[in-house]
């Protein structure tokens, strides 16, 4: 793998939700409020199933840029493990056409997923929005990129050019591999993982990169300072699981 740090992100503060801009009610009528909140604080409701017995992924890509089949079920499989969904878990994928843009910004992110996001909570069913995008972010440098990132209580973007970038060539990991990864830590912030929205049973939070666990083998963990932290934890042919402090936050949280 190239030597650069790699940033996995969650977005600590919602940055455009709470924005006078930001409109409760879509184009074709239907209210988003509900999906228009800060990450993690969904985390009970994506978990439990005291309200929403059923769970929708709607995962949009650019052209050229879906994500592979494997990562995607793999998204299904973290879920059906860590989520009481009686009701089923179901997954919408399409593509959408490119921007022609190269970067984006959180608040362009933002603005794709609002012009395109079709499925919202219901009654009884819960949303998430996944979008793989052909740019990076804005905020990348020569010496670190970031992955993906977990913005809102049911959002999170995979910069898929980026990902493509830094896998499936020698000496770099396997792009499903890489993939499944990313999504799952994202996936795991919105869950409420580490100590953001789901609270902690025990003292795991990294003190030095909040909101992530402590432990170097778990899921959760941020590795950014050698920039061969993504290499480190995949070496073993897999991608890293929860450590047994992030799922007892999550059981205590509601989930399984």
């Amino acid at each position: 793998m190239k030597k650069i740090i790699i940033i996995l992100i969650v977005v600590l503060a919602l940055f455009i939700s709470c924005s006078k801009e930001d409109n409760s009610i879509n184009s074709s009528g239907t209210v988003t409020t509900a999906n228009k909140k800060a990450a993690g604080s969904s985390s009970n409701d994506l978990l439990s199933d005291k309200i929403f017995t059923s769970l929708v992924v709607e995962v949009v890509y650019v052209q050229g840029f879906e994500p592979s089949t494997t990562a995607i079920n793999n998204l299904v499989s973290f879920f059906t493990a860590r989520a009481y969904k009686p009701n089923g878990i179901s997954v919408l994928k399409r593509a959408i056409p490119s921007t022609g843009k190269a970067t984006f910004t959180d608040n362009e992110i933002v603005a794709i997923e609002d012009a395109n996001r079709t499925k919202y909570n219901t009654s009884n069913q819960i949303a998430v929005w996944v979008f793989f995008t052909d740019g990076k972010s804005s905020t990348d440098t020569s010496t670190a990129v970031i992955l993906g990132t977990a913005y809102r209580n049911t959002s999170l973007v995979i910069y898929e050019k980026t990902v493509q970038s830094l896998s499936d060539s020698p000496f770099e990991p396997n792009r499903s591999l890489l993939e499944t990864t990313v999504i799952t830590h994202e996936l795991g912030h919105i869950l409420g993982l580490t100590n953001l929205g789901t609270p902690l049973q025990s003292n795991h939070e990294d003190t030095a990169h909040p909101k992530h666990c402590n432990l170097e083998s778990c899921l959760m963990y941020w590795s950014s300072e050698s920039g061969k932290g993504i290499t480190n934890m995949v070496s073993g042919g897999s991608a890293p699981q929860l450590d047994a402090q992030c799922l007892a936050d999550l059981r205590a949280n509601g989930g399984k």
